[in-house]
C-alpha cells in the first residue's frame, strides 16, 4: 500500500470564539492548561515557524474531543493538539506511560499468570510502588485479565460454526475484550449470530493505538496503524464490515488514523462502524427482527461517551436500548467521565480526572440506575471505581434482554453455546 501524508491542518478555520475553551473539561480544574484554542489553533500558528515554541502544558489535554464538537468552524482542535504532542514534545513517554501503552505486551504476558497479575495489582503495598515509582496513581483500581482471551476462546468455541450463517462481518475485538473481559466479546458474538451474521476475527489485528498517540509513541502507533488499515482492507475486500464494541478504538480507526498519523484508511474508514450502529441501521431497513424476552426489566442510565459524541452516534445506542421492553431508560446530561484512557491513571493527572467526573458521577448517583449504560470500557473502570455502580456495553444488555432463540429463528440465526 502507497502511503502519503493525508494529515491536515485546518487551525486558520479559527474564529477565536472561545467555545472549546468554555466546553473544555480541563480548564475548571487545571490553572495549568492554557485552553484548547490557546494550546491548539494560537500555539499552532507559532510551533509551524519554529518548534521551540511548543509548551508542554499541552499534556494536560483530555483529547476528549469536547472542544470539536463545540466549535463552530469545524476545527479539528484535539487533533492539532494531538499532533503537537507527538511532533513537538520531543521526549519519550515515562515509564507509566510506556507502560500502559504497551497494551498488546502487558496483555499478553499478564493473560499468561492472570491470578498472579490481578492479584499483585491490587497488593497496597505494590500501588505504593507504582505510585512513588512508575507514576501510577495508588488509589486508581486496575481492570483485571482474563485466564482465557477472546482470541482462545473464538477459536475453540466459536470459529467454526460462523461459516455456516447466510451474512458475514469482521469483529475488530481490541484488546479490553481479548485480555481484560471476553464475555463483551462473547455477547457481541450470540448477537450477530441470532441476527444470522457469522463472525471473523481480523488476520493480526493489532491494539488500536489510542493510548499509544495519546503517550507519544508516535512510530509504535504507526506501525499498528498501518497494521489494521491492511487487515481490514482484506476484509473488505472480502464484503465485510468491520464491526467494533468499543466508541474510542472507532474513533481512532476511523478518523485519528488519518488526521493525526497521516496514515490513509480511506478504502475502509466507512466500512467502520459500533455495533449499535450496524443493528439499527438493519432495523430501520427491515433486514433483521429483535424478539426480546417476557418479563426483562431493568433501569438504565446511559451515560455517552466523549469519543461516542465526536462521532455522532449516540442516538443509534438510545434508539437500540428504548426498543427493550421493561427497560427504564435515562439520557445522563452530557459529561467527561475524566478518565480519558492512560490519563486518570497517571499521579500528575488522577486528582484532576477525578474532579472532571465528579459531576458525571453525581448525576448517576441521582439517577440511582440498575446499572449505567456506556461504550466506552475506559468510562467503565472510571464510573464503576467512583460510584460503585456496574456498567455495561449496549450490545451486553441485547444480549440480556433477546430471546436468542426466537430472534435466531426469525433471523436465519444460530445459537452460540458459550
Amino acid at each position: 500500500m502507497q502511503e502519503k501524508n493525508i494529515s491536515t491542518n485546518n487551525f486558520e478555520q479559527c474564529i477565536k470564539c472561545t467555545i472549546c475553551t468554555v466546553y473544555c473539561p480541563v480548564v475548571p480544574v487545571n490553572p495549568l492548561y492554557p485552553g484548547p484554542k490557546q494550546a491548539g489553533p494560537d500555539g499552532e500558528r507559532y510551533r509551524l515557524k519554529k518548534g521551540l515554541f511548543y509548551e508542554d502544558t499541552l499534556k494536560f489535554c483530555l483529547n476528549c474531543k469536547r472542544c470539536e464538537i463545540a466549535c463552530p468552524s469545524g476545527v479539528r482542535i484535539g487533533d492539532i493538539i494531538q499532533s503537537a504532542k507527538l511532533n513537538y514534545a520531543g521526549s519519550y513517554p515515562g515509564v507509566a506511560g510506556l507502560m500502559m501503552a504497551s497494551i498488546d505486551l502487558v496483555g499478553k504476558t499478564a493473560t499468561k499468570v492472570p491470578h498472579l497479575a490481578n492479584g499483585v495489582l491490587k497488593l497496597k503495598p505494590v500501588k505504593e510502588i507504582l505510585h512513588a515509582v512508575v507514576g501510577v496513581d495508588k488509589h486508581r483500581t486496575f481492570p483485571t485479565y482474563t485466564d482465557e482471551t477472546f482470541e482462545k476462546w473464538f477459536r475453540k468455541k466459536a470459529a467454526l460454526s460462523q461459516s455456516s450463517l447466510p451474512r458475514q462481518l469482521s469483529f475488530f475485538h481490541g484488546c479490553y475484550v481479548n485480555y481484560n473481559y471476553p464475555q463483551l466479546g462473547k455477547d457481541f458474538v450470540s448477537v450477530m449470530n441470532a441476527l444470522g451474521y457469522g463472525v471473523n476475527l481480523l488476520d493480526g489485528e493489532r491494539c488500536c493505538g489510542v493510548a499509544m498517540i495519546s503517550n507519544g509513541m508516535k512510530r509504535a502507533a504507526t506501525r499498528a496503524a498501518r497494521k489494521n488499515v491492511r487487515t481490514m482492507g482484506k476484509a473488505v475486500a472480502e464484503g465485510h464490515e468491520i464491526i467494533t464494541v468499543s466508541s474510542s478504538c472507532t474513533l481512532t480507526l476511523r478518523d485519528e488514523y488519518p488526521h493525526v498519523l497521516g496514515i490513509d484508511n480511506s478504502s475502509v474508514r466507512n466500512s467502520i462502524n459500533l455495533v449499535c450502529k450496524f443493528i439499527y441501521r438493519l432495523l430501520s431497513s427491515g433486514q433483521v427482527k429483535l424478539v426480546f424476552k417476557e418479563g426483562y426489566k431493568a433501569k438504565v442510565a446511559y451515560h455517552c461517551p466523549c469519543h461516542q459524541e465526536k462521532l455522532g452516534w449516540g442516538m443509534f445506542s438510545t434508539g437500540i436500548l428504548e426498543m427493550i421492553p421493561g427497560l427504564e431508560l435515562s439520557i445522563l446530561e452530557s459529561n467527561c467521565c475524566g478518565i480519558a484512557g492512560t490519563y486518570g491513571f497517571k499521579k500528575a493527572n488522577y486528582e484532576n480526572s477525578q474532579a472532571i467526573g465528579k459531576p458525571l458521577f453525581d448525576s448517576i448517583a441521582s439517577a440511582d440506575p440498575d446499572f449505567v449504560a456506556c461504550e466506552c470500557e475506559t468510562c467503565k473502570w472510571q464510573i464503576e471505581m467512583s460510584t460503585g455502580y456496574n456498567v455495561k456495553n449496549p450490545v451486553s444488555i441485547l444480549a440480556e434482554a433477546l430471546d436468542l432463540s426466537a430472534t435466531a429463528a426469525a433471523n436465519g440465526g444460530q445459537i452460540l453455546k458459550q
